[in-house]
């Protein structure tokens, strides 16, 4: 396995590149922020309280000096790689069931879930660099789908107030771990799976620690219900029916008994499947942003991959920071796949 272990010359390079593609005001806000070089052969920096890069941080401040959410507003909100692009797929389909009643036509067919529901740090609060379709929030059709690896706290001040939902989806650390560095080694070659893990370890990866993301959101969906879903990608996996069911109640549009008899819940778990959002042409080809292939976004779908990267030791690791951070919460994961 290579490793990431460059120069310092070359270091200060690639941190030297990170900070021209922001604004003056936020690099020197940047520059005294406590940083670590980390996934993707880049430097993370530890902003409001979790580690992020330069570009998310202006990305970030943006969305919450400007983002004014609506009441109807529904909010994705997950770590990466913890099957957001599943969740953003089953929520549209649920929210605009009526709209395309006829899957031959579905939107889903012909677009990637990210597409129809924009990430708010990716896709519309940055620069003109990125190579993606211009967001106009105030013509956006309501309800308004939005995504976001933003922790709680760091949200924009008016989805936190207002009466918009929040879904969250977090995942077996093993698993998300293994997915995030298998999708950001096709992004950036020859990573080193061990250097890599010591950082997840520490909390040193996007957004993380993924700990502090969990409890953030698990808090808040205890002492607010009614605005919060907290779900588990496990469950989902293990009776997505009865979930389908949950979320569409969540958001205030429940199945009716005559679309659970017709099927509606069905052609929607199917028209949502990993297998048939991967074998679409519209998620094989193409990409979103710079360097993110679609396809990216479809490896396996499996619970317990990591159990073919991760040795007995770094089993033993992560299982002890789990049961340190996550303790008394509520939210448990299985180590045996």
């Amino acid at each position: 396995m290579a490793s990431t272990n460059l120069t310092h010359s070359t270091q200060e390079q690639l941190k030297d590149e990170q900070l021209e593609a922001v604004g003056e005001e936020c690099k020197n806000l940047i520059l005294s922020l406590p940083k670590e070089y980390g996934f993707g052969n880049q430097y993370y920096y530890f902003f409001q309280g979790f580690w992020t890069t330069p570009s998310q941080i202006q990305s970030i401040i943006s969305f919450q000096n400007d983002f004014q959410a609506k009441d109807s507003d529904v909010v994705i909100a997950s770590m990466p790689k913890s099957g957001t692009t599943w969740l953003k797929a089953l929520t549209f389909a649920i929210i605009n069931r009526h709209h395309f009643s006829s899957l031959e036509n579905h939107p889903l067919l012909k677009t990637n879930p990210h597409e129809l529901i924009p990430f708010f740090e990716f896709h519309i609060y940055v620069d003109t660099v990125c190579q993606f379709p211009k967001v106009d929030l105030l013509n956006m059709i309501e309800p308004r789908l939005f995504g976001t690896h933003i922790p709680f706290t760091s949200l924009a001040k008016s989805i936190k107030e207002s009466n918009c939902k929040i879904i969250y989806i977090c995942r077996n650390p093993f698993d998300t771990f293994v997915s995030y560095w298998n999708f950001m080694n096709k992004i950036e070659l020859n990573q080193s799976l061990e250097d890599d893990f010591e950082r997840y370890c520490k909390g040193i990866c996007h957004v993380g620690p993924f700990w502090d993301h969990m409890l953030g959101y698990l808090k808040e969906s205890i002492a607010r219900p009614n605005k919060i879903l907290f779900l588990q990608y496990e469950d989902l996996k293990e009776d997505i029916n009865f979930h389908v069911k949950r979320i569409a109640e969540f958001l205030g549009c429940p199945f009716t008994q005559e679309e659970e008899s017709n099927g509606v819940i069905e052609n929607i778990i199917n028209l949502c499947s990993f297998e048939t959002l991967k074998e679409l042409d519209a998620n094989k080809s193409g990409g979103l942003g710079w360097i993110i292939e679609k396809k990216y976004y479809f490896r396996k779908a499996e619970i317990g991959d990591w159990i073919n990267y991760l040795s007995p030791s770094m089993v033993e690791k992560l299982s002890k920071i789990i049961e340190e951070k996550l303790s008394g919460s509520g939210i448990s994961f299985k180590v045996c796949p």
